[in-house]
Order: structure tokens, then sequence, then C-alpha cells
């Protein structure tokens, strides 16, 4: 199974229409599977009475001024179905849910500080499509039977990605086993949400696992704004794509001889004389020795022990292989 990568977009069009597209056009000439936006608004996902965090000051009017224009999202995936990439958006409150099924988007992303709201989950749960939700700051397992119950009522298809909620997330905070804990759960897909600023922890993740990568990106870091700073720029992005795939095609389990060792059988070793024998002599580590190249009908120097004090059938000389 293709790993399936979603170009995570977020809040970098600026409310700029034509940046938008320009990038679900770079998503595109990444390889990305699915282009994602953010469908929130600011009286919805923050109380007015939510004081400065984490660098952020007067975050109500920051979110004002970074929410996706709702009106956008019909041209959007217009324009993802022309180009042919996957149009995403994560809803963070009830009428983005109801508007992105109506849109007939083909799943439904949660958010990892929204997968912490029980009652968010169900109502995204409700949808019946199948849900990518993250999980990191403040997901414990012991709350696990809450989750899995509303995902079994509404039979959803659901892929857990790992992530850590820092933006960035610094390499000693990613901890990537965690991705091998979530297959212990049975879960139907696992994958992960990366918030570092390398290109190849991804492919990474696809190392121990992971069949999902979300990972935001931007036209450029120097544009202002909060999601610029941690983002791929366009050609970063597409080396990433190139990592995971590059990764996809090193993964699998080896049977006998690979279709590129083929060619190399030849430069096994087989079981030579060490020096002249004759007819009737006995081998032995004084006469025999191990050398290149392995051909048909000789001796591997696998049966070494094997042939050790057998008699000689014919006569050899120094180089020639025993047969």
């Amino acid at each position: 199974m293709e790993t399936f990568i979603i170009a995570e977009a977020g809040a970098n069009h600026d409310r700029n229409f034509e940046k938008a597209l320009l990038l679900i056009d770079s998503a595109v000439e990444a390889g990305c599977n699915a282009c994602k936006f953010q469908t929130y608004s600011s009286n919805t996902l923050y109380s007015k009475n939510t004081p400065d965090f984490a660098g952020y000051k007067n975050i109500n009017k920051l979110i004002k001024n970074l929410e996706l224009p709702r009106e956008w999202q019909k041209e959007l995936k217009i324009y993802c179905d022309s180009k042919g990439i996957e149009f995403m958006s994560t809803p963070f409150d009830e009428s983005a849910v109801e508007e992105l099924i109506d849109l007939g988007v083909k799943r439904m992303k949660i958010a990892g500080f929204e997968a912490t709201d029980i009652r968010f989950v169900e109502m995204v749960a409700s949808s019946g499509l199948p849900v990518i939700m993250s999980v990191g700051i403040g997901f414990s397992w012991n709350d696990w039977h809450l989750y899995s119950e509303i995902f079994e009522r509404y039979d959803n298809h659901v892929t857990l990605l790992h992530c850590n909620n820092a933006y960035p997330t610094p390499p000693e905070d990613v901890f990537l086993n965690t991705i091998t804990e979530l297959k212990i759960h049975g879960v139907d897909c696992i994958g992960f949400s990366d918030h570092t600023i390398s290109p190849f922890t991804p492919a990474l993740a696809v190392t121990l696992g992971a069949k999902v990568i979300e990972k935001h990106f931007t036209l450029s870091r120097s544009l202002s704004g909060p999601d610029h700073s941690f983002a791929l720029e366009p050609e970063e992005l597409k080396q990433m794509v190139n990592y995971i795939r590059h990764t996809e095609k090193c993964l699998g389990y080896k049977k006998g001889f690979s279709k590129s060792e083929e060619n190399f059988k030849k430069a096994m070793r087989s079981i030579v004389a060490k020096k002249q024998i004759k007819k009737g002599e006995l081998l032995t580590e004084n006469n025999l020795t191990t050398k290149r190249p392995y051909l048909e009908g000789n001796i591997p120097a696998l049966d070494w022990k094997r042939k050790l004090n057998t008699v000689a059938d014919r006569n050899y000389n120094v180089d020639d292989f025993i047969k």
C-alpha cells in the first residue's frame, strides 16, 4: 500500500485566494495525494477570554486574520479535482463538519488538540466518513474505549496519526517509536503528523509502519504568519515525497536472490584446490581453500565442512574447482 501523503496548507494561504491555488499546485508538483486546508472561525475556536500563550498575543484577532473564507471551499475543491489531487480540510466546528460533508469530501481529519474533545470527536465521526485523527498532546490510551465506542457506532475507518503538538517539534521530542505502540491497539491504519522542520523525518516514520503522512508546507518560510516558519518550502516538500517513495521501495522481506542480485551470484565462493591433488587423495584443510567465483556445478563454500575428509574422485591442479 502506497503511503498517503497529505500536504497541509493550513493557514498558509494568508487569506489570499491566488496563494491558496499556488499551494495546491505545489502539492501536485511534489506528488502528494491530498492538499489540506483548515476550516475554523475565531468566534467558535477560542473563548474571548483566552490569555496570551506560547508566544501568541491576542489569539482571537490572530485567528480572525487566518480564517479560510468559507466561500472558497467549493472553488478549492473544484480546483483540486481538476488537478487530480484530493481536497481535504480539517473542521473545527459543527458548521464546518456539515459544510465539508456537503462538499463531498472523502474523509474527515481531527486535529490533535480537538482529539481531546470527545464531544467534537463524536460530531465528526457521525459523518460516517473515514476519520484521520492526530493523537498527541493530552491523549491517553486509558481513554481509548471512549473513542473506540464512538467509531464503532458510526462504522468509521480510523487512522491515528502520531504527533507532537509543538510547532516546530525538536527532534528529541518526536518519539517515533510511539508509532509501533499504535499498532498494538489494532487501529485500522496508523500514520504520522510531522511538525519538525525536516523533510526527512516522515520517511523514518514510514520505516516504522506509518501509512499516512501529514506535513505543513508553505510557498516561503519568509512569509509572515504563525505557520510559515516551521513549514516546508515547495522543493523541500518534493524532496520529502521522494524520500518517502524511496523508503517504500526499500521496505519488504527478502526471499532467495533478489532480481538485482542475479547477475552477481558468481561473486560467491566455491571450494577450490589449494595445491595439486591426486585422485584418491583425502581432501583436507591442507589441500583445499575457498575462492570466488561460484559457478553452476561447483561445490559452494557453504558445504566446506561436508566436503572435508572425503576422497578426491579425480586429479586437481591449483585453483581447480572441486566438483
